[in-house]
């Protein structure tokens, strides 16, 4: 089991800063911030979330931060449907539904889907029951023949995203989990490797093929600006417009806005235990 120290000195290399840098964010002294990392000093709880402030450490890794410190864990992890957090996932409902006719979701930090809008509803109507089992994972369900990717006319790109985007998460705080889900789908091949980066657009959008017509969407996420919950730190939503008229036209042209397909199965309000 690693030390309070060594933690945050993994953490300060992560994020690329000097002791000296770590020391002047956080208004200490580097030589204390030396003592601490080389475990000859005792940081209290309060110095230990001090630190992990400045390094942007996730609420569930300062919760093993304060654990190594010999401290109790101060962020709670409670499932979406806990009435603690009530008003949070009516935050997430409204949200959701105000973005209606078009699609947005939520969902975790292993992309688990926790939530949906009536929107989304019916492209679920064809996918392969399997993929539907919680936890339904977005990256599996986007990317399996099985799923939508059958659909996506350029799926290489959605790859590409799925890949960048994930990448940067590991870069941010290592997941075992979220590693292995990068492994299965998502690590690069020779040709993919070639590919141009999706870093050189401003948007890449996902092209559907749909009712036979080709629907391109663009997407935004919205997270908790200040959770102190670690459930509400992980969660996203992601809400998908469409980038022209055609598109548009697509989602506003049905009653409500929505595609009245046989044999949707809905996720709307369906709560992940795991992220």
């Amino acid at each position: 089991m690693h030390t309070v120290g060594e933690l945050l000195r993994q953490w300060r290399h992560r994020r690329r800063l000097s002791q000296l840098d770590l020391a002047i964010a956080a208004d200490v002294s580097a030589r204390h911030v030396s003592l601490v990392e080389t475990g000859k000093s005792r940081p209290s709880a309060d110095m230990v979330l001090r630190l992990a402030d400045q390094l942007d450490v996730p609420l569930r890794e300062r919760n093993r931060l304060l654990l190594a410190a010999g401290f109790a864990p101060r962020y709670a992890e409670r499932p979406l449907d806990d009435h603690a957090l009530s008003a949070a996932r009516d935050a997430v409902e409204r949200v959701l539904r105000a973005h209606e006719p078009y699609p947005a979701l939520a969902f975790g930090r292993r992309w688990n889907i926790v939530m949906t809008n009536r929107a989304v509803e019916p492209f679920f109507a064809d996918v392969d029951p399997e993929l539907l089992r919680p936890p339904v994972n977005l990256v599996r369900l986007g990317l399996d023949p099985r799923g939508f990717a059958s659909l996506v006319v350029n799926l290489a790109d959605v790859r590409a995203v799925f890949r960048s985007r994930i990448t940067r998460q590991l870069d941010i705080a290592p997941d075992a989990e979220l590693a292995a889900l990068y492994e299965e789908l998502l690590e690069p091949d020779s040709e993919t490797a070639s590919r141009r980066s999706v870093a050189s657009d401003v948007v890449i959008p996902m092209v559907l093929r749909l009712d036979g017509r080709e629907v391109r969407l663009f997407s935004t996420i919205t997270t908790f600006g200040t959770p102190l919950d670690i459930t509400l730190d992980e969660v996203a939503i992601e809400s998908y417009y469409p980038a022209d008229t055609e598109s548009a036209a697509y989602f506003e042209d049905e009653p409500d806005g929505i595609k009245p397909l046989p044999g949707t199965r809905p996720l709307r309000g369906v709560t992940e235990h795991r992220n």
